[in-house]
């Protein structure tokens, strides 16, 4: 019984100490951050006084912006730690469970743009209205149907009255029906004073 007893006393006393070495260690740990702590609440009521006077300036000088005041109330609304308490915080995603994120997020299939069908790219191209032919079109078109020779104003004022939305002026048909003759697609008749022209003759297929 005595060596019982005395085993019990032995393990009691070791407990003793070992509680009471993690109790000096546990107070100096408490001793320590209270002490950071106090700093931190020293530099906090400093950078409050800080802002204070800041805000004030602001306000002296052209009145404080929404920023200003936001940002004093989010310092204003800081609480004054007394003694650090842990507290459990939530559990980070993993690194495996990142990967499959992002594996996931790269997998994922891309959806076709649509692409117009056939029908709506023929009706837009049959809806494109016809190219209106051009004056040397037009002037020689004019002399084809022309049984007698015609003058530069007689065909200007046929070609005014035929298309009235383009405008046909005498020396723009005149200077078209020189060139005409020039590539000898019209004939020129000088009569007096007076020029005339007609459609060639023999029609050469024209230049490409």
């Amino acid at each position: 019984m005595s060596e019982v007893k005395d085993r019990t006393t032995e393990l009691t006393s070791q407990y003793a100490a070992q509680v009471t070495g993690d109790l000096e260690r546990n107070t100096k740990e408490l001793d320590r951050i209270g002490g950071e702590i106090q700093a931190l609440q020293e530099q906090l009521l400093a950078l409050q006084h800080d802002h204070t006077v800041l805000v004030n300036l602001q306000q002296a000088l052209g009145g404080a912006s929404p920023t200003a005041e936001a940002a004093t109330a989010t310092v204003s609304s800081v609480p004054h730690q007394g003694v650090a308490s842990s507290k459990p915080g939530k559990p980070k995603k993993t690194a495996a469970t990142n990967a499959k994120t992002t594996a996931s997020k790269k997998t994922e299939p891309k959806q076709p743009a649509s692409k117009p069908s056939a029908a709506k790219a023929s009706s837009a191209k049959a809806s494109k209205p016809a190219p209106e032919p051009t004056l040397v079109e037009v002037i020689r078109g004019y002399l084809r149907q022309q049984s007698e020779p015609r003058s530069a104003a007689e065909i200007s004022d046929a070609l005014t009255q035929a298309h009235p939305d383009r405008t046909v002026k005498t020396t723009v048909v005149r200077t078209t029906l020189e060139g005409l003759v020039a590539k000898n697609h019209a004939q020129r008749n000088k009569q007096g004073s007076s020029v005339f022209y007609t459609a060639p003759a023999a029609q050469e297929p024209a230049a490409s």
